[in-house]
């Protein structure tokens, strides 16, 4: 009986299994996949881009198994842990282009700029278990950052942003930022210039001011620039890497960047991303690290390696490309959404490729955007042309950093990202407003 007990007895998960949730990004597909009633949907709860890649990185997918390429065997090996020289010198390229100089800069590969994300806070935040060095995010912050720095131990706080009733999200200020930093002695400030999930454009001043703070009080600034380029603003393109030594004396050597193919390249599934740093010795023990990972996908690498020969020129005609795609969309859906339900308030299309949804004004004080957000994908629908359709949002209060106890400010939030074609994009305003409608009244 004993020896048939122990064989019954289940493995112990470890309490950060036990308590994973999933990510908010996330949880609307996983509920929707569930479904059993044939229902269709419009999945905007994730940048998953599926507009084309750049025509170079198509033309090297199209010559994987051709004479030349370095597939054309059918090996595939490793590649050295820091990545394709070709491929590296793509990502310098790229910033030269955004008028960024890239002497002294280190480049690693990774696998995606989630990795690349989960390297730094590896590397600059405190001790596992403790809450030491603790990372300082800007809620509302890419709910990933918190997710790795609780899958690595590492603790976050945060500086809140409010959403203001005409769309804006407030920048704290300076001396609230720094009153936070004095007060928990955070490791590194992490800022997203053009922001996930909020759609706000940091510029170049905001950016220094940041900087400043870090010089002042001995932190790492991580710069997030997967959208980088993508806004919609006169103001000049903004980067840490564009900071100089005249503008924020003692900035040398505190910078780590995070950079991307997802998004302005348009290979969500290509998993290739970029630690970027002007820290040699930060650069060196992040490869050190990494080798535990071995390397980046080796034919990711060689597809996005291409653009390392694309010209200045033809690099910006495809960001003003890019841009007029996001910016109809952005205008077009802003505007909708207000007329489809009154009240509602839409963050400025200011930056990205999202806009924030905040129904406090139309919605009971019980609302609570994670239970809708599971309702739409769960059964919520409604009719079109004979046939169920719903919608898949993200709820917005994984983005916020609070305690127990707290109010979430995104409550009563959603995101939406802008990933369907232009015709499925029109189609969600209409949806919003009915399904919230529906929802409303069945409660």
């Amino acid at each position: 009986m004993a020896y048939k007990e122990i064989q019954m007895a289940q493995p112990i998960m470890s309490e950060h299994y036990k308590n994973r949730k999933p990510s908010s990004i996330r949880v609307a597909q996983l509920r929707f996949l569930e479904r059993t009633d044939g229902a269709g949907d419009v999945n905007v709860a994730i940048g998953n881009v599926s507009l084309p890649m750049h025509p170079a990185m198509i033309e090297r997918m199209k010559r994987l198994g051709e004479p030349g390429s370095p597939f054309a065997d059918g090996a595939c090996q490793y590649t050295i842990t820091a990545g394709l020289p070709e491929c590296c010198d793509a990502f310098r390229n790229i910033l030269s282009s955004c008028g960024c100089e890239t002497d002294g800069l280190f480049v690693q590969i990774t696998d995606g700029g989630s990795v690349g994300m989960e390297m730094a806070v590896a590397g600059v935040s405190g001790a596992a278990g403790t809450s030491e060095q603790p990372i300082l995010l800007i809620d509302a912050a890419y709910t990933n950052y918190k997710a790795f720095a609780n899958r690595l131990g590492r603790a976050t706080v945060s500086v809140c942003r409010n959403l203001g009733d005409d769309g804006k999200f407030s920048l704290p200020s300076t001396e609230e930022i720094e009153k936070v930093i004095e007060t928990h002695k955070p490791g590194a400030l992490v800022v997203i210039p053009f922001d996930n999930p909020t759609g706000q454009f940091y510029t170049q001043e905001s950016l220094n001011a940041l900087a400043t703070l870090c010089v002042k009080h001995n932190l790492w600034l991580i710069s997030d620039e997967a959208y980088r380029e993508l806004k919609y603003t006169e103001d000049q393109t903004s980067s840490i890497w564009r900071i100089t030594e005249d503008d924020v004396p003692g900035i040398t050597g505190r910078r780590i960047g995070i950079e991307t193919s997802s998004k302005v390249w348009n290979a969500c599934g290509l998993r290739v991303g970029a630690l970027i740093t002007d820290n040699a010795d930060f650069h060196r023990q992040s490869v050190a690290e990494y080798t535990a990972n071995l390397c980046a996908s080796a034919i990711g690498q060689w597809m996005f390696a291409s653009l390392a020969h694309e010209s200045h020129e033809d690099l910006h005609k495809w960001y003003s490309q890019q841009r007029e795609y996001y910016r109809d969309m952005l205008v077009s859906f802003t505007n909708d959404l207000k007329a489809q339900l009154p009240g509602v308030i839409v963050s400025s299309p200011d930056a990205a490729i999202y806009s924030v949804v905040d129904v406090r004004n139309v919605a009971g004080p019980d609302f609570d955007a994670m239970e809708f957000v599971k309702w739409c994908a769960g059964e919520g629908y409604v009719e079109r042309d004979g046939k169920r359709m719903t919608l898949l949002t993200a709820p917005m209060s994984g983005f916020y950093n609070v305690g127990k106890g707290e109010p979430n400010p995104g409550r009563t939030q959603m995101r939406i990202a802008y990933v369907e074609p232009p015709e499925r994009m029109a189609l969600v305003p209409p949806l919003f407003a009915e399904l919230f409608e529906k929802y409303q009244a069945s409660r």
